[in-house]
């Protein structure tokens, strides 16, 4: 499955910037955790995930890890890839 991550605007729409960043797997409007969101709104990869954990749904990240592999090259001392 294909997942993006998705932003949510605050009242100002995408000129107030990223209120919190949700995944988006099958329906590009639906969040993970359920909240629906513009289709039109800014996306990233994944890979993308940590970068600003403030930001970040706890609930989407949560049940995107649930649906990842654990691949153990990926957490080798010293390398960082991603399975996205």
């Amino acid at each position: 499955m294909d997942h993006q991550m998705r932003a949510e605007y605050g009242p100002r729409g995408a000129d107030g910037g990223v209120k919190t960043w949700h995944i988006v797997a099958e329906d590009p409007a639906r969040a993970m955790c359920g909240r629906e969101l513009s289709p039109e709104a800014e996306t990233l990869s994944p890979a993308h995930w940590g970068d600003d954990p403030g930001l970040s749904c706890h609930t989407c990240g949560a049940l995107l890890l649930r649906e990842s592999p654990y691949l153990p090259a990926e957490h080798e001392e010293g390398e960082r890839r991603s399975a996205w």
